[in-house]
Formats: C-alpha cells, sequence, structure tokens
C-alpha cells in the first residue's frame, strides 16, 4: 500500500511539473523488468512486466519502482521461493532505483534515435541500497522515450541468503535486463 501511496505522490508530480514548464516529463506503468539466474545446475528467470518508472528530461533524473511479488517464472515453487525465502517481500515489498543520467547532453528528445547512457544513482532492495552505475540506451520514438540497460546485481550486496543445499541452483549475481516505453507526460 505505501508503494501505491508513493505511486500516486510520483504520478502527481510530474503531472503538475509537466502542466507548468510543458516539457521533457516521461512516465509508465507497463515497464518490464527481467533476471536471470544462470548457476551451473540451472537457469532461473523471472519477468515483472508492472514496473513503474519516470524520467525528467530537463535534469536526467529517473526512477523506477518495481514491486517484487509482480515477478512471474516459470515454475510455481521458485515464486514462492523467491518472494517468502530469498528476497521476503512481504518485508520488503518493492525495489526502487533513484539516479541520473549523466550524459544527457548526448540526447536530442525532439528527434527520433538512439543514444548510450550512463546512469548513477541508488538502487534499493531487500532494505539494502548500494551504489550502482550502469550503461544503457535511451532511444526517442515520436514522442515516447525507450530506456533499456542491462547489468549484474550480486546477490551478497543486499544481504540476499541463499540456502547452502540450493547454492549451485542460484548464482551469486544476477543479470538484471531493463526494458520500459514512458510515455510523454
Amino acid at each position: 500500500m505505501a508503494g501505491l501511496k508513493y505511486l500516486i505522490c510520483l504520478v502527481g508530480m510530474f503531472t503538475v511539473a509537466s502542466a507548468g514548464h510543458g516539457q521533457g516529463k516521461y512516465f509508465t506503468r507497463n515497464g518490464v523488468v527481467k533476471f536471470v539466474s544462470d548457476a551451473s545446475m540451472e537457469q532461473i528467470e523471472a519477468k515483472n512486466n508492472k514496473v513503474s518508472s519516470a524520467l525528467d528530461a530537463s535534469t536526467g533524473k529517473i526512477e523506477f519502482i518495481v514491486l517484487i511479488k509482480s515477478f512471474q517464472f516459470e515454475k510455481a515453487l521458485m515464486q514462492e521461493h523467491f518472494n517468502e525465502s530469498y528476497l521476503e517481500s512481504t518485508i520488503y515489498p518493492k525495489a526502487t532505483f533513484r539516479g541520473k543520467i549523466t550524459n544527457t547532453d548526448v540526447i536530442n528528445y525532439s528527434r527520433n534515435g538512439t543514444y548510450k547512457v550512463n546512469v548513477t544513482g541508488k538502487l534499493t532492495m531487500h532494505g539494502v541500497s548500494q551504489n550502482v552505475t550502469a550503461t544503457g540506451t535511451i532511444q526517442t520514438i515520436d514522442r515516447n522515450v525507450k530506456v533499456s540497460s542491462v547489468f549484474r546485481v550480486a546477490l551478497a550486496d543486499y544481504k540476499i541468503k541463499i540456502p547452502s543445499v540450493v547454492k549451485d541452483q542460484i548464482a551469486k549475481e544476477v543479470e538484471i535486463k531493463v526494458d520500459c516505453l514512458l510515455k510523454k507526460v
């Protein structure tokens, strides 16, 4: 419920800012985040297509909110273990990223194109915040912006414990893939 209140506040903030300045605010509630755990014994993948994201093109500020329970797995038991044992989604219901595109000068939002970007910020997951630097692309498509990135996260950095009985089935580092189409507000 707290995540929903934050999301409503975020939408309101961007809508008011957009009405006042009329430039460069983008938003979605339908972004996609996937993760892949590629361990020696098993590959585990999950997809979440209910990711909220906002981008302020004038400042380069970018945010993502990922509800943990919205990840979908191939096997129901994997999803149950993910939520109950590993990410403890009842205690830590969301992951967030708040950051900034550091090379906004390379992006021309008024013309269709694809731009390589660098992003720095804080990723908060499982109650732990870590500084993150990643590369990605911003593709301007008419009045919309597609944000894509692939980066790796070490589970130990976020105090996600893997029981020794399944340590060969879950990678110590997972690959995170972000793919969000944000619409101009």
